[in-house]
């Protein structure tokens, strides 16, 4: 696996669970727990972006890098690309973009996601699962993703993709699809093609930011994820479920 380094974006604002990653989980903020994740890869940086100074005081507490970046951003992908700029990285640099509330993503999966850009001609990165209920698959916040024969995406959706014709197709179709996780690596010059581009409206459609980088041409691999990743944290309820598994403070 070739050099990489994990950007954790970390904004405060959150409409469903206001002040996120400062939320306490067995103990400690759910922020400390998520830079624990990525400092167990082999990345050779791990730096906490954000724009609050709530979140860089109570990173720089447990002794992690933090760039502060502009409170201007529409998306995580732009505060990456911002500190792509601030550490002037080179163009073939692969940066993983670990959401700053997945404190239960194992470390394999984020090393997993930045060694399929060792891979010639990928720009990025990202993993799936297959999916394990209709429910899911007709839930549109479940994220689905359809790749071909190498495993470049397709095409991502929040309806229940492949369709299913008819009944005689459906198990088929459920024991095909594949439920996308939130976890992406880019290339630093492919990052910086992202953000030079506005929304396409396949993106706006959907809500979907990977989309761009399908209408731009850029190959996307999907890897099928090697272990579960655990559940991300939106809700209080996810918070509960949080605390029962990470159990006690960590060392």
């Amino acid at each position: 696996m070739g050099n990489f380094v994990v950007v954790i974006p970390s904004r405060y604002a959150s409409v469903r669970l206001p002040g996120k990653p400062l939320r306490m989980i067995a103990g400690e903020p759910m922020i400390r727990h998520v830079h624990r994740v990525a400092t167990k890869t082999g990345a050779s940086e791990v730096w906490i972006a954000t724009d609050d100074s709530r979140i860089e005081e109570a990173a720089r507490e447990f002794g992690a890098n933090v760039c502060m970046t502009s409170p201007d951003h529409q998306s995580g992908t732009d505060r990456l690309a911002e500190v792509c700029d601030i550490n002037d990285w080179p163009d073939d640099l692969v940066i993983v973009n670990l959401q700053g509330d997945e404190p239960l993503m194992p470390p394999a999966l984020v090393e997993q996601c930045a060694a399929l850009l060792d891979e010639a001609g990928a720009g990025m990165a990202t993993l799936a699962s297959k999916l394990t209920s209709a429910e899911d698959y007709d839930n549109p916040n479940v994220v689905k993703v359809v790749t071909n024969r190498d495993g470049d995406a397709l095409y991502f959706s929040r309806a229940p993709i492949p369709h299913c014709r008819d009944d005689d197709s459906r198990q088929l179709t459920l024991g095909t699809a594949l439920r996308h996780h939130g976890i992406y690596a880019y290339r630093r010059d492919v990052l910086r093609q992202l953000v030079a581009t506005k929304p396409c409206d396949l993106e706006k459609s959907e809500k979907l930011e990977q989309l761009r980088a399908l209408w731009l041409g850029i190959r996307l691999r999907v890897g099928i994820a090697a272990a579960s990743p655990g559940p991300g944290v939106d809700t209080e309820e996810d918070l509960l479920a949080a605390e029962r598994m990470l159990g006690s403070p960590q060392p």
